[in-house]
């Protein structure tokens, strides 16, 4: 348990029956709750329920002190994190306390925490009504709290479902991508040849043009390329459609071939 006592940005006193318990919330957003009241409600020893909350090795951790106001007097108390209070309340054994107790343990056990988060969620400051008859009253405020609840419901799945389409579209775009590759490599007459394909075409043009220089001691480099592109009709080698890669290298190999008078084995491209 904390020692130095927290100060609360939020204190409600909520009407349980005929009790009044109190709530804070401090400025992380955490509501705890002080024992002291619940503990004079309900007519138990604040000393017995400190030493059972120090010797939980739970409860302990999470019990903190805070500043608390009541009767205008401001008061460290030993409070617990709401969401812990069914925990100690549980640990209360109803059969061991005065009769005239009992059945209030009980509402406080099955009832309290309802109550007290409501306070803060919904601003509900008092257990009665109950919500639920509330609704069933069938009053325009009802009926208007019906509908934004069905609407929210709507609109929650309708994010999901988007988020859903939209984690489908993206797999729909990555098989399309690829699909897209497998095309151009199995020569799709609508795809070009990719960039290793092209450098095997123009590493083979500039073998053929060493050749012919050695023999004749002319550059032609750009003429090569000249014949290529009028050969299969495109304006630059890198718009070879795919499907013509084989039939372009067949063309530049023979023509390697005529130059060197090589009748067999693989050109150096």
């Amino acid at each position: 348990m904390t020692n130095k006592a927290l100060v609360p940005i939020v204190q409600k006193e909520v009407i349980f029956y005929e009790d009044t318990i109190v709530a804070v919330r401090l400025t992380g957003g955490e509501i705890y709750v002080p024992i002291r009241p619940i503990c004079d409600n309900l007519g138990l020893a604040l000393a017995g329920q400190r030493e059972r909350i120090n010797r939980d090795p739970v409860l302990t951790e999470v019990a903190t002190s805070v500043s608390v106001t009541l009767t205008q007097q401001a008061r460290e108390m030993i409070c617990l994190p709401l969401k812990f209070i069914p925990g100690w309340l549980f640990g209360i054994s109803a059969n061991r306390v005065k009769p005239e107790l009992r059945e209030r343990i009980i509402r406080y056990q099955r009832e309290c925490y309802d109550v007290l988060a409501e306070a803060f969620v919904e601003g509900r400051l008092t257990a009665d009504p109950a919500f639920d008859d509330l609704l069933a009253s069938d009053t325009p405020a009802a009926q208007a709290y019906k509908m934004a609840a069905a609407i929210m419901k709507m609109a929650r799945q309708q994010l999901l479902l988007e988020a859903q389409l939209e984690t489908h579209a993206s797999r729909l775009v990555d098989h399309e991508q690829r699909l897209e590759e497998i095309e151009a490599t199995l020569g799709d007459p609508g795809r070009f040849i990719t960039p290793d394909q092209a450098m095997q075409i123009s590493q083979a043009i500039k073998t053929i043009a060493a050749e012919i220089q050695k023999r004749t001691k002319q550059n032609e480099y750009g003429k090569l390329y000249g014949q290529l592109y009028r050969e299969f009709g495109i304006t630059s080698y890198k718009l070879l459609p795919a499907n013509k890669f084989d039939r372009a290298m067949a063309w530049l190999t023979d023509m390697y071939r005529q130059i060197t008078g090589a009748t067999d084995g693989e050109p150096p491209f």
